[in-house]
């Protein structure tokens, strides 16, 4: 066998590899990039319903805070650095340490 070959063969196994490692980490609901492109930065504090804070992590750099909307359900990227962002996540974090 060539070695040409034997380094073809190579790279697809680890690409076929690659693949199905990432395919099997997005079925078990882990993202593999930052899930908020676009943010909000007005004040739209009476519409949510939830708030998940996602700290930074390996597929991500930034802290992402997805807003889930009380009527509709949408998924809404908040701005961390808008000023009544922090007042959400300070009251939010008060009420989870007094638990």
């Amino acid at each position: 066998m060539s070695s040409r070959v034997f380094i073809a063969s190579i790279v697809v196994v680890l690409a076929f590899l690659a693949t199905s490692e990432g395919m099997a980490l997005r079925s078990l609901g882990v993202e593999l990039h930052c899930r908020c492109i676009q943010t909000e930065s007005r004040p739209i504090g009476r519409h949510i319903g939830k708030v998940e804070l996602i700290p930074p992590n390996s597929h991500c750099e930034e802290t992402e805070i997805i807003a889930t909307l009380k009527k509709t359900g949408q998924e809404v990227c908040l701005d961390p650095e808008a000023p009544w962002v922090k007042k959400v996540i300070e009251k939010i974090m008060s009420n989870s340490s007094r638990r």
